[in-house]
């Protein structure tokens, strides 16, 4: 198999996976951005730490570096405008990207959506560099938890919902 066909096989088997919908938010001085992620991973509850990957291309990358700190929103169901912003859709940036929800700045200026499932603010602990992304753990320090029905999820390339039985 050569490379093209293993990177759009690759592309098409995670697909498969079916993720829950966070947005990852950075903020430093006057530059507010973030990104849309389906893979945040818990990796220690004592202390309680956070693993995301972020593009070093990405405009959230540098925001992230420059002040140690970012926020993990984890989505609901009517929260999807809010994940398309953070994708990149219809081509907003920075902190146009905040627009359709509630967003607040903890003290330690890490912004949370009020509306999320649950919010994490995060100091970076550590960054390993993985080819084009950084791999960076954050110990949680602050969690403001909002539980509901319906969290926002993605699949095969759309938005919707898990619904407990």
């Amino acid at each position: 198999m050569n490379d093209v066909t293993l990177n759009q096989d690759f592309r098409s088997a995670m697909r498969q996976l079916a993720g829950g919908v966070s947005v990852i938010t950075a903020a430093h001085g006057d530059e507010r951005t973030g990104l849309t992620a389906t893979s945040v991973v818990s990796i220690s509850m004592d202390p309680a730490e956070l693993l995301i990957s972020v593009n070093q291309n990405s405009s959230s990358w540098p925001v992230i570096e420059k002040s140690g700190k970012f926020g993990v929103n984890v989505l609901k169901k009517e929260q999807q405008i809010v994940a398309e912003h953070f994708s990149g859709k219809g081509g907003l940036k920075g902190a146009e990207r905040f627009a359709d929800d509630d967003w607040f700045q903890t003290e330690d200026g890490v912004w949370l959506s009020s509306r999320a499932l649950v919010a994490y603010a995060c100091n970076v602990e550590k960054v390993w560099t993985h080819h084009q992304h950084s791999l960076i753990v954050g110990q949680v320090t602050r969690i403001e938890i909002n539980a509901g029905p319906d969290p926002l999820t993605y699949w095969q390339g759309g938005y919707g919902s898990f619904i407990k039985n």
